[in-house]
């Protein structure tokens, strides 16, 4: 099968203040490859600061990388005209760690997931407002509390507003960046139930972004474990859990056991 989304050699490095008339670089990604094919989740783990996030802005258009490519439903997004670009954009969306400071808080949740459609000016306003409602029943938030602010909504609640959001654009891959760290254990694991519902009937394919070796294995068909810029290894979840290889690896997994265990019964946040 055709990957959808494909990284090849990917090279990041970022300018670091002048010092005494120089700029040394960072490299955050140091040639990193890997592919996830539709309807699947692949897991990216590893230490802060291993590139990861970084990896997810390159991945999703966010980020220029130095050198290397990324291919997207067999094409090379920088090959692409921008107009073309910017389609891709739109079919992959983010949902970042902290909700509180990426939804803003003047709008309500209604607002906030119809944003989107109106930036990208699709469909009517009623047509909008409806599919902004779908979704954000689709991920739990009733009727009647839509018109409620950010402020208004328990952390749970907020990540759910933010998946909404990302979702009503449709994307073809939604990248999941540290998306469940800020929320208490047992509000991990409903957000994390609801995300493996909405795969299943929605068909959504996942670029999961943890240091938690334990919720990758939850979650994903794959896990790549970077560590300095690279990935360590990469492999089926399974493989990858009863046999690590690589000693990040080896780290993340006995940090993963001494924690908790994840629920499998969704319930509503």
């Amino acid at each position: 099968m055709e990957p959808l989304l494909r990284a090849e050699d990917v090279v990041k490095r970022y300018q670091r203040g002048r010092a005494f008339g120089r700029s040394p670089e960072v490299v955050a990604l140091a040639g990193v490859s890997l592919a996830i094919c539709s309807g699947a989740t692949l897991a990216l783990v590893g230490p802060s600061g291993c590139g990861k996030s970084t990896l997810a802005l390159c991945l999703a258009g966010l980020e220029r990388v130095s050198s290397g490519k990324i291919w997207f439903a067999g094409k090379e997004v920088g090959a692409l005209e921008e107009k073309q670009q910017r389609t891709v954009r739109s079919n992959i969306q983010m949902v970042f760690q902290d909700p509180a400071s990426s939804l803003n808080p003047r709008l309500s949740a209604l607002e906030l997931v119809t944003e989107p459609l109106n930036i990208q000016k699709r469909f009517d306003e009623g047509e909008r407002r409806d599919r902004s409602r779908y979704f954000l029943e689709r991920v739990g938030i009733r009727r009647e509390k839509m018109n409620r602010r950010p402020g208004e909504f328990s952390g749970g609640q907020r990540q759910r507003i933010a998946i909404a959001r990302a979702l009503v654009l449709d994307p073809k891959v939604l990248i999941l960046d540290e998306a469940l760290s800020a929320l208490d254990y047992s509000v991990q694991a409903q957000v994390a139930n609801l995300l493996l519902e909405l795969q299943f009937s929605l068909g959504q394919t996942y670029i999961f972004i943890t240091h938690d070796l334990a919720m990758a294995a939850h979650l994903a068909d794959e896990i790549a474990v970077m560590d300095s810029g690279r990935i360590a290894e990469m492999g089926v979840t399974e493989h990858i859990v009863d046999a690590p290889q690589h000693a990040v690896t080896r780290r993340l997994l006995l940090a993963a056991r001494g924690g908790n265990v994840v629920a499998s019964a969704p319930q509503a946040v």
